[in-house]
């Protein structure tokens, strides 16, 4: 007998039935893309199901996301474009923000319009707000404080052109950029 498949070659009931209520209780809870999906099905369903194959895995996790784009569960722009919008409003760069999508599993194309119309300036404020820099900063920057905080926005992926020019700005400028461009 030379079957392609043996009959532990595919998934139980008792195997797709978890993994669905499984991809409910995890997208209940919060956004997930694909990939992020498929990994957590997959390292689950190995510790629930003592000897699942290899092939019983993959066929699981890709039916537990074929059950989430069918109920709408999972959508890889939006979960970009909310990524990105967060990422702003939490002081990160758009190089951090692609390459934190770009871990997760979002593809190229998408992460390139998530983050086509970031405002680097803005997140560029918001980062030096949160950690007392340039017009934030108490008491005066002297040249090695000022060495730090530009070493600190390179590391965070700001251009050197926007970190020196947040470092420059006085606190109502600074200010101003904040309440207006992020309404």
């Amino acid at each position: 007998m030379s079957d392609d498949h043996t009959p532990t070659d595919i998934p139980t009931a008792r195997m797709l039935s978890w993994a669905k209520n499984s991809t409910i209780y995890r997208l209940e809870r919060r956004m997930m893309t694909e990939r992020q999906l498929f990994d957590a099905i997959v390292r689950k369903a190995k510790r629930k199901f003592e000897d699942i194959t290899d092939i019983q895995l993959k066929a699981v996790a890709d039916s537990a996301v074929t059950f989430a784009y069918q109920h709408a569960g999972l959508n890889d722009t939006t979960y970009a474009e909310v990524s990105t919008r967060s990422g702003v409003r939490n002081g990160r760069s758009k190089r951090r923000i692609a390459q934190n999508l770009s871990q997760k599993g979002v593809a190229r194309e998408v992460i390139a319009a998530a983050t086509a119309d970031v405002d680097e300036l803005l997140a560029a404020v918001v980062f030096a707000r949160k950690r007392a820099f340039g017009p934030f900063r108490r008491g005066d920057g002297d040249r090695d404080r000022i060495t730090k905080e530009m070493a600190a926005f390179a590391r965070t992926g700001f251009s050197f052109d926007i970190g020196r020019a947040v470092l420059a700005m006085s606190l109502e400028e600074a200010e101003e950029i904040v309440s207006v461009r992020s309404a």
